[in-house]
């Protein structure tokens, strides 16, 4: 760790005391924006009660934040180029705190969902830069290490979001949720205004039109999950399917007519990174799926309560921890597919395990199959990352970090939405969406073992 502050001479990047602050800043606005989408999940049985509204409609404030976030992720990425990667990080971290503080104060559903929808327009804002301010903070020759740190910091906020709920639920009521990330807020702005890099805007165009036609084809598509979920195929689920498949097509029309698209689609051309994108939407509707269902599982099919809920989970990010940097050590000296396909399997082990979990289970039976999940994890996914990132030329870098970070927002909010539609239909289904994510799982293994020819003659050339 102590190596990635290290100044020598021909470094480029910031030097090191100011390096460490930048870093600093990072971590604390990707921990905050990450979090949030899961540290709320332990608390939806706990929202469900005290606001008076149905587990279905209270998968909605997970859910609205995790569609506002994936559905303007690209748009914000494009945008950065326009005024500045410092300015549109500190401006989301600004947006992120004070939305934050109106979910703490909130009083009814409909002011928390409000209050969920400004949050995720700031998180957005700071996950879909995250990765390329690395290249501006970190010198080269430092830059493999320092997008492997931010990707573990992602998978343990994800991982690590239901524990650190349970044990604010467990000291204080569910507003301190959110209240919790004013003052952290607060003091990652004033290191940010001190320590991020400064850039000049670029000239160019924002591509509007593409903007609002991706914010559409995600919205669009998570609403009809949601929809399915209270009643069959009607018009109510079929309309936005339709809108959303219909603003997919034009959107691919647009950005091969664009002088400045939103998202270049040379860099889908590249097998590798097309495959490591699917590969890593998948996992993440697997894993939120997961988050969202356990906590229902636990709570309401085995009587738990949410601190025993969270200390459940806690052995998933404890394994992610010890794994993932280990596994991304692994990643630089032999090929990445092979250790994220190994990572697969071992997660597919812990959600068969899981999927065949009965209500009568012992804590003991859950704490290994949850570390199981945790240890596959880990092993996947900085791997699939490094060559996500590394398939696409240096200067589409910025767009595939935008790219992976849409994937990664979408595909937790499919995992939601299906929770959402399972509950709908019957408490008891919850069981059947474990299956669903072991499909998932499956589909995403084998792509792996497909691609690892592709990366292997990539390496010996």
């Amino acid at each position: 760790m102590s190596r990635l502050f290290e100044t020598r001479p021909e470094d480029d990047g910031l030097p090191g005391p100011q390096r460490r602050l930048a870093m600093l800043v990072l971590v604390l606005g990707t921990l905050m924006a990450v979090l949030d989408g899961g540290i709320v999940n332990i608390a939806l049985p706990t929202l469900a009660r005290e606001l008076d509204i149905s587990e279905s409609r209270a998968v909605w404030i997970t859910n609205i934040y995790q569609l506002v976030s994936a559905s303007t992720l690209l748009a914000f990425a494009a945008l950065s180029r326009l005024i500045g990667r410092h300015r549109l990080y500190i401006g989301g971290l600004g947006v992120f705190t004070l939305a934050s503080l109106a979910c703490a104060l909130s009083n009814s559903i409909e002011w928390l969902l409000a209050s969920r929808m400004v949050q995720g327009l700031g998180a957005a804002a700071m996950l879909s830069i995250g990765p390329s301010m690395y290249r501006v903070i970190f010198p080269s020759r430092l830059l493999g290490s320092a997008i492997g740190l931010g990707a573990l910091v992602v998978a343990f906020g994800i991982a690590f979001g239901p524990s650190l709920g349970g044990g604010i639920l467990y000291l204080a009521s569910w507003p301190w949720l959110f209240a919790i990330n004013v003052p952290i807020g607060i003091t990652a702005l004033v290191l940010a205004l001190q320590a991020l890099p400064r850039e000049a805007r670029e000239a160019g165009r924002f591509d509007w039109p593409g903007a609002l036609l991706s914010m559409v084809m995600v919205s669009g598509f998570v609403f009809a999950l949601d929809r399915a979920g209270h009643g069959n195929a009607s018009t109510a689920m079929l309309l936005p399917l339709a809108v959303s498949l219909g603003c997919l097509a034009l959107f691919v029309w647009r950005q091969r007519r664009a002088i400045s698209p939103l998202v270049p689609l040379v860099i889908f051309r590249e097998p590798r990174f097309s495959v490591a994108a699917i590969i890593s939407m998948l996992a993440f509707i697997a894993q939120g799926a997961s988050f969202v269902g356990l906590p229902f599982l636990f709570q309401s099919g085995m009587g738990l309560s949410p601190i025993a809920a969270a200390l459940l989970f806690t052995p998933w990010p404890m394994a992610l921890m010890l794994t993932g940097p280990f596994a991304g050590r692994l990643a630089d000296r032999f090929n990445p597919t092979l250790i994220s396909s190994l990572g697969l399997s071992i997660f597919l082990l812990g959600m068969l395990s899981l999927a065949m979990l009965g209500e009568a289970a012992s804590a003991t039976d859950i704490v290994w199959r949850v570390a199981l999940c945790g240890i596959g994890y880990g092993i996947f996914q900085a791997p699939n990352n490094r060559e996500m990132i590394g398939s696409v030329a240096l200067e589409h870098s910025a767009n595939a970090s935008g790219v992976l970070a849409s994937v990664r927002t979408f595909g937790q909010a499919l995992g939601t939405a299906m929770v959402g539609m399972m509950l709908a239909l019957s408490a008891g289904s919850l069981s059947l969406a474990l299956w669903v994510c072991c499909a998932c799982v499956v589909v995403a293994l084998m792509l792996s073992l497909w691609r690892v020819p592709l990366a292997r003659g990539d390496r010996a050339a």
